[in-house]
């Protein structure tokens, strides 16, 4: 039982799909976050590979989880396989789940209820619970089937949230366009961190900082 006040458990699924950098960046805003109480992280095989590519690291899964940013007690990893870990259960309270990336392969198998690893089945019960689950897809072009699995997930409950960047704020590097991602992540999550990204009828304030520093 919780009096409503408890920290947020959060799982963090790291999947085969370029832009894990995004990843580190929210893996590390959530355990840095004192409204976080417990961040669950599991890497699928084909993540820890995009991981090793992506930071020069190794593709063992401690390298991976320090590659990733991991250097909190709060943060427990997890075998992919391993479908005792307590995120399989409806029982235990996962406050809300992200894949990030999230593979066109892994959408459709979550759209399909086919819970084959330790993430789609955590997924799956995020849905079951009624719980948030975000979706960040990196894929392009959408195919018909990609387009249906997208549709599929979003009646059953879940959140698809493209790793689409914005271009009003006026991005000048990729850690701009991952922190601004990473932002609104943190905000759907109920765990808002600035009003940076904010718009307020006629532009935000990373918008001015940037058109200040011209």
């Amino acid at each position: 039982m919780t009096d409503g006040t408890a920290s947020k458990r959060v799982t963090l699924a790291v999947t085969g799909a370029g832009g894990t950098g995004a990843a580190k960046r929210l893996l590390v805003a959530l355990q840095d976050d004192g409204r976080v109480e417990q961040v669950h992280l599991v890497v699928s095989p084909a993540g820890r590979k995009l991981v090793a590519f992506e930071f020069g690291a190794a593709e063992d899964p401690q390298s991976v989880a320090r590659a990733l940013g991991a250097s909190s007690p709060k943060i427990q990893v997890h075998d992919p396989e391993d479908l005792t870990a307590p995120i399989v259960s409806g029982s235990y309270r996962n406050d809300a789940m992200v894949v990030l990336p999230c593979a066109a392969g892994v959408l459709g198998r979550v759209a399909q209820g086919q819970a084959e690893d330790l993430i789609e089945r955590a997924a799956d019960v995020q849905l079951k619970q009624r719980r948030t689950l975000l979706l960040c897809l990196r894929e392009a072009p959408l195919n018909l089937i990609h387009l249906r699995n997208m549709v599929a997930v979003t009646e059953a409950g879940a959140i698809v949230y493209p790793m689409i960047p914005t271009y009003y704020n006026v991005p000048e590097t990729l850690a701009e366009l991952q922190e601004e991602l990473v932002e609104r992540l943190l905000e759907m999550l109920g765990l808002p961190r600035t009003d940076r990204y904010a718009w307020d009828g006629s532009g935000t304030p990373a918008r001015r900082e940037h058109a200040a520093a011209r």
